[in-house]
């Protein structure tokens, strides 16, 4: 504790003598000057005992000592202390009453006790104070430290919650309660979740002090341009010196337990990439044994392969595949965002705390920095390290590999991170005045439920999800197609199946990329129908090839070849029902069956060429031909 005026006085060897004030000796002193300025207020900063003789000022005149003693107490001194023996005999009345009426202490000084004694005690009791305050906050650090090494993030929590006399919490990057000590401050801890993502949105290191219940510190922690978390300090009033090495000591080792080295980060990558190596090449058990405990628990259970791609990347592979101009057909007659019979219908990115929190972080970081394929990366990994889960992720240029416990908070993380990007290209395309083959109204359905059928899993609840305007304004000015994001999703796999789930997430990435879609499911390419696929321009190509010479002869008007072979391929190539759907007689439909296998020169007998004719025939129906 800092020296106050109670303990100056009990001092045994200054003598002083309280003349009035004496309720309120308990303030501390923060220093002893002294002036004999008839105004030496300017000179002032607040918390000083001002030792004085009156020297200067008429100290028996009652008018001017309530100036004089008001114009202190207004300045902020703590104390005023009178030198008797010197000008005044004795401590005069006049000053006594103002100083009793302004509520200042009044400490009398015996002519044997010199200022500079009272002088050097202030300063002797604030140099000891100062030094309980660092020998405390080392204390306190070291404590920090054992419990950082022995009991990790919540360890460190609860030592700092101790030194300060409060509670502590950890938020991860989204603004989710990662950890809090006591118990008791999670809840109050989560009512703090958009103060810590106003925090997260300004460059670190950043922190803001927020009122309430208890006064809260929140600090950023990471030593990146974007904090990787948060730490939240509870108090009742304001920290001290020994609080703040405390907090100061815990920020310091949360950001070396949450901000792993760039080595470390590489070298996890390589060992990463090598086990999806081998896992590819059909090599389970050489994987495992590379894993070790860093990736091992995640090939013990069923996981699901995620592939992302950046909308740069997606794009030019849309043209080397010839998808160029098909996104807005194929969307308008495909599976809406989550909709249809697909997985894609789940619930995961629907509405709850936690979806909100998953959308309003996906869209404020990639806003951010305009890269939503790295903050994939980085809300799948918070989301695996907030439920304890093994997950592997491996950048492979311009794409993004991702193996994640089937059912775990990775996979709802990506389905929300993916929803979260959908309902801002949606609103985006609204805004620029119409509706699109990419927007949700295309395809009749929120683009909000899109996400992988799982659910987020985990206790604890957030702020209300953001609407899809609110989230389409957020972000509409932050995407551009480069910055955009497509992603496939696999069926759930073992480590022996690795290299098919990659080939579904691949499928899958490839359907989202047609349909204007930024995230598919391999269970959804089955579920729907295989119609929507065929507005590609490659196969319209093909089907309009296939059936020219068909239209060419019935163009001269010698017979309807076309709807002929349609309605006959209808029913199965059963003769008298399609010669009824047609009108005509069954000899006039077998002639005109002739005529179509001499005119294309195949065989309506080969399975292969009435599957062919099947599909060109659907194609330029999808087409609108």
């Amino acid at each position: 504790m800092p020296p106050t005026l109670a303990s100056l006085v009990h001092h045994s060897a200054l003598k002083l003598t309280v003349r009035a004030g004496g309720d309120r000796l308990d303030v501390p002193v923060r220093w002893a000057h002294v002036s004999e300025l008839a105004d030496p207020v300017p000179y002032m900063e607040g918390g000083e005992l001002l030792l004085i003789t009156a020297l200067k000022l008429d100290a028996e005149d009652p008018q001017e000592m309530r100036r004089y003693v008001r114009r202190l107490v207004g300045a902020g001194v703590v104390g005023l202390g009178f030198a008797v023996g010197v000008n005044y005999e004795e401590v005069p009345e006049a000053l006594v009453e103002a100083a009793d009426a302004e509520g200042l202490p009044l400490l009398e000084v015996p002519r044997r006790t010199p200022f500079l004694a009272i002088s050097k005690a202030v300063s002797a009791a604030i140099a000891a104070d100062q030094y309980r305050a660092v020998t405390a906050g080392f204390a306190a650090q070291r404590e920090l430290t054992k419990q950082a090494l022995g009991g990790g993030p919540e360890g460190v929590l609860a030592a700092l919650a101790a030194q300060v006399d409060g509670w502590a919490a950890l938020y991860d990057a989204s603004g989710a309660v990662v950890a809090a000590a006591p118990e008791w401050a999670e809840r109050r801890a989560g009512r703090l979740t958009a103060d810590v993502e106003r925090l997260r949105d300004r460059p670190a290191p950043a922190s803001a002090v927020v009122g309430g219940e208890d006064r809260v510190e929140l600090h950023s922690l990471g030593t990146g341009r974007r904090a990787r978390a948060a730490l939240a300090v509870g108090t009742a009033a304001a920290l001290g010196t020994a609080e703040r090495y405390a907090v100061h000591s815990a920020i310091a080792l949360l950001t070396l337990t949450t901000e792993r080295s760039r080595s470390l980060r590489a070298a996890e990558q390589r060992i990463g990439a090598a086990v999806l190596r081998m896992l590819l090449a059909g090599e389970p058990d050489h994987a495992r044994a590379v894993a070790g405990h860093l990736y091992g628990e995640l090939l013990d259970a069923p996981f699901r392969l995620i592939l992302a791609e950046s909308g740069s990347a997606s794009a030019a592979r849309a043209r080397s595949e010839g998808a160029v101009g098909t996104t807005g057909a194929s969307t308008g007659s495909g599976a809406a965002v989550g909709g249809g019979g697909g997985a894609g219908n789940g619930g995961a990115a629907g509405s709850g705390g936690k979806a909100g929190r998953y959308r309003a972080a996906a869209l404020a970081a990639a806003a951010a920095n305009g890269d939503p394929l790295a903050q994939l990366a980085e809300v799948v990994e918070a989301a695996a390290a907030r439920a304890g889960e093994a997950v592997l992720v491996v950048p492979e240029g311009e794409r993004l590999v991702v193996l994640a416990v089937d059912g775990g908070a990775a996979v709802a993380a990506c389905g929300e991170f993916a929803a979260a990007l959908e309902t801002a290209r949606a609103a985006t395309a609204r805004g620029a005045g119409g509706t699109t083959g990419t927007s949700a109204a295309a395809s009749g359905a929120a683009p909000a439920a899109a996400g992988p059928a799982v659910s987020a899993g985990g206790p604890g609840s957030g702020p209300a999800p953001l609407s899809a305007s609110a989230a389409g304004a957020a972000a509409a000015s932050a995407f551009s197609e480069e910055e955009e994001l497509v992603v496939g999703l696999s069926g759930p796999a073992g480590p022996i199946a690795v290299s098919a789930a990659y080939k579904q997430a691949e499928q899958a990435l490839s359907v989202a990329r047609r349909r204007g879609r930024c995230l598919v499911e391999h269970e959804e390419l089955g579920a729907g129908s295989v119609l929507p696929l065929l507005a590609d321009d490659a196969v319209q190509a093909f089907a309009d090839g296939l059936l020219r010479a068909l239209r060419d002869h019935d163009a001269t008007g010698r017979g309807d070849l076309v709807a002929s072979l349609r309605a006959w391929l209808s029913r199965h190539g059963q003769w008298d029902a399609a010669a009824a759907d047609l009108g005509v007689h069954r000899h006039t439909l077998r002639y005109r069956m002739r005529r179509v296998e001499e005119i294309l020169g195949r065989s309506l007998d080969d399975p292969d060429v009435r599957m062919e004719l099947w599909l060109a025939l659907k194609a330029t129906s999808a087409a609108g031909e």
